[in-house]
């Protein structure tokens, strides 16, 4: 990392250098974002985990800076063209684009038009052009280049030649690039037209809206970008980056040095002209477009990241029995009982769709819940789902008071699941749609511990997610599914080996390890037997110990986000009260009247007492909010069966930049636009509404063809409204 970075990055980022420095040494000496954010507050200055994962992300985008700017250096050294001078320009370059504007002109070339009329001589020539000398000749001076065995037949191939290389002089200097691309990225305009071939016959596309379509470089969101980019990709589009091109050349003219009325003037507006249109536009539009598409991109990811971080803190049903239900309509729906534990008690196929099935199907349904007394039915939203559920309600009769809940749970991804390796290696007999049940009663249980088994691209909540930087994506998903790992904590003993190992500090070999522990050995007694674990050291048990969990230790404190190094500072703190540690633990009142300046000490200030007293009050708390089914209206069904006017009670199922797309229990979504989210302006539709919410929505459109459902959450004009 170069000397300059910590001040580099306290700048850019508007924080203390202190605090930036800090972050750096604890994530060198091993610490995870996590830990650095949740135990390491007086060292940062309480920064939270987003601006710490800045701090690391800008130092990475650094030290790759600093690695170019050496190559680069080289290269030019070797050339044996580095002077003091271009040794103090390369030191000034900031960023990616400037490094790479810089050495343009010393970058290795294949052969050019300019290369050329520089092999025939003409330097020279293009040199007096560069001068725009107030007296001369042209014709008379590019005679001496004439020279037909060089391919310079006359005067006009010698200053077309001349010409040439002024153009690419023109398109290769730094500052004349970076003014270019300016423009076009603060005046330009996103072109995109139709590839007249590909729709010929009047084949309709999915691109329709885009055929003839432009929107200024500056506005245009990146919903709309990447839809454009893919109707490229697929050939249906022509995409470009238009600006206004005459006041971008006269100050191209002007920064080249352009004299007006001398010899040379029409010879250097000739170049620069051609060089804009050879060489200058097409490279600066293609930066423009790769910003854009880097814009959208992280647009995009911000936004799935948002939908995923909703859902994997969904609310859970917690720890009992449940009954899931993977439905079908030729296939029958395949039942699976689990235990409070999401142990596999009994599994089932029933046919409740076949008219002489259909009896024994409700049968079934029935001794399964005598039998295994669910809490709860999670049935899958998908072919069949509310079909699947007006089965159950009539199968199981009138709710008594220990009926089982009825829950449409989304399945997406479920099927992923139960083809992976860790579905076969914990079922290796069963069928595909069998553990796809048991995936589905797991998530109303318990969303994140049964989604970090999911690769997030299968989830379903993003937009455009194949179109985006895969590693960018792949990088922001990660983090989100750790941040809420850790935000929750893991029950050490009930824990998948997939939730394990996304524990700050533990890997996915070490998590393997913990439950084979686990199955030896029988559960985790306390947070120090962890160091039994083959492949979990010190410093891995220092990163972990805080976000997990052993409820029922003989220390109650295992079971709480106090870390074990301050144990023995909790243990002073119970002996001023004078009570124990297990009636501290978890007594709001005894918590209440711990003075926390008193224990400020070197290595724990009040960030770090306040967060103990917090968690000594309430130990363990879930953050994660309590549980409520949703529910959809019955006498609709189906799209054909909606109409405007109508009213329901919906679950978002992902957000977007341009609004919200809700289930009403009809297999389609329907999406609510930005504009229809409040009776208010709102910019991003996150502020108001998440993946997972129970929305009330009215239907504005319908339009059965094209499978798609208009919706308000202003609820104006209904006519209709949910029994």
């Amino acid at each position: 990392m170069v000397f300059d970075a910590i001040p580099a990055i306290a700048s850019e980022l508007a924080l203390a250098p202190d605090r930036v420095a800090a972050v750096l040494r604890l994530e060198a000496e091993g610490g995870t974002v996590p830990f650095i954010a949740r135990y390491r507050k007086e060292a940062t200055g309480g920064l939270d985990e987003t601006r710490i994962r800045a701090i690391l992300e800008r130092r990475a985008y650094l030290e790759d800076l600093g690695k170019r700017r050496e190559a680069i250096r080289e290269s030019i050294a070797a050339q044996g063209k580095l002077t003091p001078e271009l040794l103090a320009a390369l030191d000034a370059c900031r960023t990616k684009t400037e490094l790479e504007d810089f050495y343009l002109p010393f970058r290795p070339k294949r052969k050019t038009r300019a290369s050329m009329a520089r092999e025939r001589g003409l330097g020279p020539l293009a040199e007096r052009i560069l001068a725009q000398p107030r007296i001369g000749d042209p014709e008379r001076e590019a005679a001496p280049f004439v020279d037909p065995a060089r391919d310079v037949p006359d005067g006009a191939a010698a200053l077309a030649g001349a010409r040439d290389i002024v153009a690419e002089a023109m398109a290769e200097r730094a500052d004349l690039r970076a003014l270019a691309r300016e423009t076009f990225s603060r005046q330009g305009t996103l072109v995109s037209k139709v590839v007249k071939k590909k729709v010929a016959g009047g084949t309709p596309t999915r691109f329709e809206d885009y055929y003839d379509y432009s929107e200024p470089v500056t506005r245009i969101p990146s919903h709309r970008f990447l839809a454009v980019r893919r109707g490229e990709k697929e050939g249906v589009l022509s995409v470009g980056v238009e600006a206004p091109e005459d006041g971008l050349i006269a100050s191209l003219l002007r920064g080249m040095g352009h004299r007006p009325g001398t010899p040379f003037s029409e010879h250097l507006r000739e170049a620069v002209r051609d060089g804009f249109a050879r060489l200058l536009a097409p490279a600066v539009e293609k930066d423009v477009l790769a910003d854009l598409k880097e814009r959208s991109d992280r647009a995009a990811v911000e936004v799935f990241a948002s939908n995923l971080r909703d859902l994997l803190l969904a609310a859970p049903l917690g720890g009992k029995p449940v009954l899931g239900v993977d439905p079908g309509f030729r296939t029958g729906g395949k039942c699976a009982a689990l235990d409070g534990t999401g142990r596999l008690l009994a599994h089932g196929t029933i046919h409740p769709f076949e008219p002489r099935r259909a009896d024994e199907a409700a049968r079934a349904v029935r001794d399964l819940v005598a039998t295994h007394r669910p809490a709860a039915i999670a049935v899958g939203n998908g072919t069949a789902g509310r079909e699947t559920m007006d089965f159950l309600r009539e199968a199981l009769g009138p709710a008594g008071p220990e009926a089982p809940l009825l829950v449409s749970v989304n399945e997406a991804g479920a099927s992923v699941y139960s083809a992976s390796d860790a579905a076969r290696e914990e079922f290796p007999d069963l069928d595909l749609t069998v553990r796809g049940a048991i995936s589905i009663a797991r998530r109303l249980m318990d969303p994140l511990a049964e989604l970090v088994k999911i690769e997030p691209k299968a989830l379903g909540v993003g937009q455009y997610q194949h179109d985006v930087d895969q590693g960018l994506l792949a990088a922001k998903l990660d983090e989100v599914v750790e941040s809420c790992v850790n935000l929750v904590g893991v029950e050490v003993n009930t824990a998948s080996a997939a939730l394990l190992a996304r524990v700050a500090g533990l890997r996915p070999s070490v998590a393997l390890s913990i439950v084979a522990h686990r199955s030896a050995r029988g559960p985790f007694r306390g947070r120090r037997e962890l160091l039994d674990v083959a492949g979990l050291g010190p410093r891995a048990f220092e990163q972990a110990a805080g976000f997990l969990r052993i409820r029922g230790a003989s220390n109650p404190l295992d079971a709480s986000a106090v870390h074990p190094e301050r144990y023995g500072l909790v243990a002073e703190i119970a002996k001023d009260l004078g009570v124990g540690l297990a009636e501290l633990v978890g007594n709001a009142d005894l918590a209440g009247r711990i003075d926390a300046r008193r224990y400020v000490r070197a290595d724990a200030g009040e960030p770090t007492l306040r967060d103990i007293v917090s968690e000594l009050a309430k130990p363990g708390r879930d953050p994660r909010e309590s549980f409520t089914a949703p529910s959809f209206r019955d006498d609709v069904r189906k799209i054909e069966d909606v109409r405007p006017g109508m009213t329901f009670t919906g679950v978002v199922t992902n957000v977007a930049a341009f609004g919200a797309f809700v289930d009403i229990g009809v297999h389609q979504d329907g999406l609510v636009h930005v504009s229809e989210l409040a009776d208010r302006y709102v910019r991003d539709p996150h502020e108001v509404v998440r993946a997972g919410q129970r929305l009330p929505v009215t239907v504005l459109a319908v339009d059965v063809p094209r499978r798609r459902i208009s919706l308000s959450a202003e609820r104006r004009g209904a006519t209709e409204t949910q029994p």
